[in-house]
């Protein structure tokens, strides 16, 4: 398959929607990640990004759309049978990096959903997204646009590298603005759950909703129950995910990466030893440390783990960040991509 390269002006987006309402795969920019797009009311051309991806098919997608509108034939019992939470979510943090997942209707193909009875939901912030959107005249299915278990692209560039002649087009967009995927929030309970942490923290949605939010039990457990959950596949006896990102191994480049947490001493101490030990063994060590910035860290850290696999390093040392606010989201990411391989 060739894969076309695609500029964002009004003519390209206009073919990019073509292709995705004919069953096509299109890679979009967001202001998250780059997204890998199919009609989500096309269980076939849902299927095909399963393939593209090597996603396993219980992984549920987020479906994206442009305007308010487009909810009524994704929600059971349309827009009026949101919940009140919801509504004020998709009021007030619409278009944004914030996904919910709401009870699906009979439109929406349980392939999309995961074998799920819910759908997810987001509206994104990128023009160029929700032009394409429009332009297809359809909603979009669209996890990232690489391969499953790989760092999240942030460039087209990157999609590329893991996409080229497995899909039909990619939007030539510029770099993600946030960097690290959409929260994603179960509005189908009592009370809102966090499923997925990201840049829009718990204390941003309370201050919305005037209610508590809560994070769901994967996310808060201790490390082994944490781990064992990821790696126990559902004909295993593992629970099917609620959201994407909640299971399986997710964000590993290549390289081996490993997450070290401590004060300044302690950090500089154990990468010294680490990097020495590693030395030895013949392997290139590389360091990744944000500070205590949780947006640069968001930023960058897809980027960076992509670009020290490009540069042929064979193990990352990543530097923890404090878990407040959007903290939590990014060591989300971190944690993940060291396969819980915590170095305290």
């Amino acid at each position: 398959m060739n894969t076309i390269r695609l500029n964002t002006n009004e003519e390209d987006i206009r073919r990019a929607g073509e292709i995705i309402r004919s069953g096509g795969l299109v890679a979009f920019p967001t202001e998250t990640v780059y997204g890998l797009g199919a009609d989500a009311l096309n269980a076939e051309a849902v299927a095909s990004v399963y393939k593209a991806k090597g996603r396993p098919s219980d992984n549920p997608m987020i479906v994206h759309i442009a305007k308010m509108e487009d909810m009524d034939d994704l929600v059971d019992g349309g827009t009026f049978r949101i919940s009140p939470y919801a509504k004020i979510l998709a009021k007030q943090m619409w278009p944004g990096p914030l996904t919910m997942v709401l009870k699906k209707s009979a439109s929406v193909p349980t392939v999309t959903t995961g074998g799920l009875d819910t759908v997810a939901i987001r509206m994104p912030m990128d023009e160029t997204a929700r032009s394409l959107i429009e332009a297809a005249g359809r909603p979009v299915a669209a996890p990232s646009a690489n391969k499953s278990g790989r760092p999240s692209p942030t460039t087209a560039y990157d999609v590329l590298e893991d996409m080229d002649g497995r899909i039909d087009a990619v939007i030539m967009g510029g770099q993600c603005d946030v960097g690290i995927e959409s929260t994603v929030v179960d509005m189908t309970g009592d009370e809102p759950v966090i499923l997925r942490p990201g840049i829009v923290t718990k204390e941003w949605l309370e201050g919305v909703l005037g209610c508590e939010v809560h994070y769901d039990k994967a996310l808060v457990t201790d490390e082994g129950t944490e781990k064992e959950a990821m790696r126990t596949a559902p004909d295993q006896g593992g629970p099917a995910p609620k959201s994407p990102g909640m299971k399986y191994t997710h964000y590993s480049p290549k390289a081996k990466v490993r997450l070290i947490a401590g004060d300044d001493e302690t950090f500089g101490n154990r990468v010294m030893e680490l990097g020495v030990e590693a030395f030895r063994e013949g392997l290139k060590p590389a360091i990744l440390e944000y500070g205590n910035d949780p947006n640069k860290a968001a930023h960058k850290l897809f980027a960076d783990l992509r670009e020290l696999d490009r540069q042929g390093y064979d193990i990352i040392f990543i530097r923890a960040i404090d878990t407040k606010g959007a903290g939590f989201g990014v060591m989300n990411r971190m944690i993940k991509s060291a396969g819980y391989d915590i170095v305290k």
